[in-house]
């Protein structure tokens, strides 16, 4: 049989094979599901130390049951990540590192879930609850398609390695810690993430790239103690006023950044790139409604909605506080202020030079400051793997295989530890997520669509194919 001939019957078998594996065990995939998602495992209450255990150990008791081996549970300072290996497809045959993170979200506004966030529900389709979609529910197809595989056929076609974190949802401040330290045990080819998503049901695609994140928290203070406004009023600075002015000079009057030296460094998109995105349906209506239904869209002049929110770098004022803000009014002149920006990267953007063009600003805007702190919350570089590169050509023919069309290619404007992976593994990525646009990620009532689920699941599989059968045809790795 010829190579592509084999190829294509292999995967073809895997589908088959996997298919029939949901048949028999669908019921109790979902409960393992339903039993995880009641994990609260919100890395950012310390509260919940106990609960990120529980869930990585439930994680690692899959991991497990899956036929996986070496399973553990390693330490981290705020969560602990799960490891797990299947090594048996020989030193030929690539090594797949599938990362993912159990980990979730804080659930406010409590008030605003229509059932609780970890009391999961299945209603029209819907898996409703917090890590539904982000991310305990696509790590598991991840698994549930090794466990496919290894039931059915006894052997998977490539080395398989998983890492799921437990401190992604907080920055993953200690993953590069974790990452050195266990180099040699993580050691890979390729990293397959699953941890983002589709334009929608009936149009897959494929994520290539991802923006970067470097945020700060900025106090501001003009004098010791606040001031009577009618007896010092007119005459001495006020910190609310001085913030407020920060926060109008961040941006130009064409959306731009107008930190000095922000645009240097952006690799521009090129013209293939642009048609690419333009090729991804819009509705301005919809997108309006799934923001919450704003009234206009604003941003960098000269770009579509969808280049600056998944390819261009951006500012945004995420909190600013200052003053009185209780009932009725008090009459004074303010002392103190604070505002919390994050600036979203992209290649070839990095966050120290960002953080220093940042600092040398804000101090030109505030010169009637008593004292500027500046502190630092976190950071991640952007990171992108070409559209022609074999592990993405991969998951193209996966996705096609399962959804029945040629995905697009997207651009995920949010930010992960995905550089970090690909510099420290020195291994390209590989994204496969299925998340749609309004899976309500972070907000009350996240979901997870099943159908996609289950797709995702049998793409799972076929990845995995496609990346044993890719090798085979180039005699070599990724």
């Amino acid at each position: 049989m010829a190579p592509g001939r084999h190829a294509g019957y292999l995967a073809a078998m895997a589908i088959l094979v996997l298919e029939s594996y949901l048949r028999a065990n669908r019921e109790r995939i979902v409960r393992s599901l339903l039993h995880w998602l009641q994990i609260p495992s919100i890395s950012a209450d310390p509260e919940r130390s106990e609960d990120l255990w529980a869930s990585a150990r439930f994680c690692a008791e899959m991991l497990g049951a899956a036929g996986l081996e070496h399973v553990a549970v390693l330490e981290s300072p705020i969560g602990p990540a799960v490891y797990a290996d299947w090594l048996h497809a020989g030193p030929k045959a690539p090594t797949v590192l599938i990362y993912g993170h159990h980990d979730v979200q804080p659930v406010d506004p409590l008030d605003e879930w229509i059932s609780l966030p970890f009391q999961p529900v299945i209603m029209d389709g819907e898996c409703r609850a917090r890590g539904a979609i982000d991310d305990k529910g696509q790590v598991l197809y991840q698994i549930e398609a090794c466990r496919g595989l290894l039931s059915v056929l006894g052997k998977l076609p490539v080395n398989v390695k998983f890492l799921v974190e437990g401190e992604e949802e907080v920055g993953s401040p200690y993953l590069e810690d974790l990452l050195l330290r266990e180099t040699d045990r993580l050691r890979c080819d390729v990293v397959v993430v699953s941890d983002t998503g589709m334009v929608s049901p009936d149009i897959p695609s494929v994520t290539v790239s991802m923006r970067g994140l470097v945020a700060f928290d900025v106090s501001l203070r003009t004098a010791s103690v606040d001031l009577h406004s009618g007896v010092w009023g007119g005459a001495v600075p006020n910190a609310a006023a001085v913030a407020s002015r920060v926060v109008a000079a961040l941006h130009d009057r064409d959306g731009r950044v107008a930190v000095p030296g922000f645009y240097d460094d952006v690799r521009e998109l090129t013209s293939l790139e642009r048609a690419l995105i333009a090729a991804q349906p819009f509705d301005e209506s919809a997108f309006k409604t799934q923001a919450g239904g704003i009234r206009s869209l604003v941003g960098e002049v000269g770009f579509s909605p969808l280049e600056r929110i998944g390819a261009r770098p951006t500012a945004e004022v995420v909190g600013i506080h200052s003053g009185y803000g209780g009932p009725g009014i008090k009459t004074i002149v303010p002392a103190s202020a604070g505002l919390k920006v994050a600036f979203r990267l992209v290649p070839d953007q990095q966050p120290d030079r960002i953080e220093a063009l940042f600092r040398s600003w804000l101090t030109q805007q505030t010169p009637e400051v008593l004292e500027c702190q500046v502190t630092r919350q976190g950071a991640v570089a952007p990171v992108s793997t070409p559209i022609d590169h074999p592990a993405v050509e991969a998951v193209v023919r996966a996705v096609e295989r399962v959804w029945g069309s040629r995905p697009l290619f997207t651009r995920e404007g949010g930010s992960g530890p995905e550089e970090t992976l690909a510099r420290i593994l020195r291994a390209p990525l590989a994204f496969l997520g299925v998340g749609l646009p309004d899976d309500r990620i972070h907000a009350p009532n996240e979901r997870m669509v099943m159908d996609q689920f289950f797709k995702g699941l049998l793409a799972a599989g076929e990845l995995l194919i496609e990346l044993g059968n890719l090798v085979g045809r180039a005699g070599e790795r990724p």
